[in-house]
């Protein structure tokens, strides 16, 4: 698995874009390409989930979709995805009521290219785990967590930790959002 101070390794994936449900609408396609290059200047918040149409997974999506203001005000882009393909996604956000019209990108990594790439597939089960990146803007990792596949993240937190990073100090335990540094 990669960390802290890797860069993020070259990809390329098919994502949903934000607040599209349909393949097509007015005209726009709902999908966009995102390569390990794309949203220069921002910091990335890559979360993986396991699949499409499960129980843990959306839960974890909405927290993140309701923090989204806290994302960009870092000047932060959130990208969540799993080894499902594009059309699921949005099939999955016309049939969960929670996912309609979701505010960030949902990404397809059907080849495995980034799961791989970041070595956070599951063994046994051959999906992603519950894992989450912070990258700079230079495409270097700051931060990784990865939970078993049961048991979802807490996004609050990624928030925190990403608060803290760009501070660029020492920043105490359970220091709270713009809270003193050391």
């Amino acid at each position: 698995m990669l960390t802290i101070g890797d860069k993020l390794p070259e990809f390329s994936v098919v994502a949903a874009k934000p607040g599209f449900n349909m393949p097509e609408e007015n005209g726009e396609s709902a999908f966009e390409t995102i390569t390990q290059d794309s949203f220069e200047g921002k910091w990335k918040v890559i979360f993986f989930y396991p699949k499409d149409f499960t129980f843990v997974c959306p839960t974890e999506i909405v927290e993140f979709a309701k923090l989204n203001d806290e994302f960009a005000d870092r000047d932060a882009v959130v990208l969540g995805g799993s080894t499902d393909n594009e059309f699921v996604k949005l099939a999955w956000r016309r049939e969960h009521p929670d996912l309609n019209g979701l505010n960030q990108y949902s990404f397809a990594d059907t080849s495995g290219q980034l799961v791989d790439g970041l070595g956070v597939r599951d063994k046994e089960e051959s999906v992603a785990l519950r894992a989450t990146f912070i990258v700079d803007p230079h495409n270097v990792i700051q931060h990784v967590s990865v939970n078993a596949l049961n048991v979802g993240r807490n996004p609050n937190e990624i928030v925190r930790i990403l608060d803290g990073l760009q501070t660029d100090e020492l920043c105490p335990c359970n220091r709270p959002l713009g809270g003193d540094t050391l």
